[in-house]
């Protein structure tokens, strides 16, 4: 589908998917810099769609009942594919990211699998190992999926198609990484203030070392086989991803060095300074 001239209700929606970017994410926001544009205006635009849904499921006010969450998101879903047909939507965040699904090849293959997780959180408090993998599919996966079409769009369709389809696996996996690193940083909030428990089989209150590196040492390999397919993306958002995927390797280090009855009351993170740190070895590395 042929992209048609930005309008100004374009660049007012665009400009409002970057409020939101800005506001609720400091380490994507750090990273989303070293994408080139348009890329960069693409993928927030993607992020943007995704905090809000987010905000709707674990917004903590307790006045906000679950079937009034339900139906916000229920009402979201429906006006996405209404945009996704139309091109356009009266909400700013719907209205930029239909522009870029239209744009980059994000279909209902992608966007309905995220609201089905979206919903999960709802009714789920418990997960077992077929809901945790469906959970972290479509909450994680399918957004890295939805990045990778951006930054591939712009090859000739042949080689898009072979691209993605030989950069998806690694993009899932980095997906995978992300999420499973929030769960385990936001243990004590997710458990105490949100009532769920993401890890199959984890006893929170009773959360060992041992827990600890079981779920870090998948995390690593999921880091790994991401790792894997960086150096095939295109240099437009080559270095955005090194440093996403060093800033998960760095977080997942210190997580491995703080004590299971630490990481049980404290919300470990990776310091300003080291993210520059992290950032600035991926701009200079990722030029290749």
């Amino acid at each position: 589908m042929g992209r048609r001239a930005r309008t100004l209700y374009d660049e007012v929606s665009e400009a409002s998917a970057a409020i939101v970017i800005r506001r609720y994410s400091s380490s994507f926001g750090l990273a989303s810099r070293l994408l080139a544009r348009p890329v960069r205006t693409e993928v927030c635009n993607v992020y943007a769609l995704v905090r809000v849904a987010d905000e709707i499921v674990d917004n903590p006010d307790v006045t906000l009942e679950r079937d009034a969450r339900d139906r916000m998101l229920t009402a979201l879903q429906e006006d996405v594919h209404q945009a996704l047909r139309t091109g356009y939507s009266a909400n700013l965040v719907v209205h930029a990211f239909a522009r870029t699904a239209r744009d980059c090849g994000i279909g209902a293959d992608l966007i309905d699998p995220f609201f089905a997780s979206m919903r999960m959180d709802l009714d789920v408090t418990v997960h077992s190992r077929e809901t945790f993998d469906r959970y972290v599919y479509g909450s994680a996966e399918v957004v890295g999926l939805m990045c990778l079409r951006v930054f591939v769009v712009e090859r000739q369709a042949g080689v898009r198609d072979r691209d993605y389809e030989r950069l998806a696996p690694g993009a899932r996996r980095l997906g995978a990484a992300f999420q499973k690193l929030n769960f385990l940083r936001d243990l004590a909030e997710d458990h105490d203030t949100l009532s769920r428990s993401y890890f199959p089989g984890l006893h929170v209150d009773g959360l060992t070392d041992e827990d600890r590196d079981r779920i870090l040492d998948d995390i690593d390999a999921d880091l790994d086989a991401a790792a894997a397919v960086i150096p095939g993306l295109p240099p437009s958002s080559r270095r955005a991803v090194l440093a996403a995927h060093a800033t998960f390797a760095e977080l997942a280090g210190r997580l491995r060095g703080t004590p299971a009855a630490e990481l049980r009351r404290t919300r470990v993170r990776v310091p300003d300074a080291v993210k520059l740190r992290l950032a600035a070895r991926a701009l200079y590395g990722g030029r290749a």
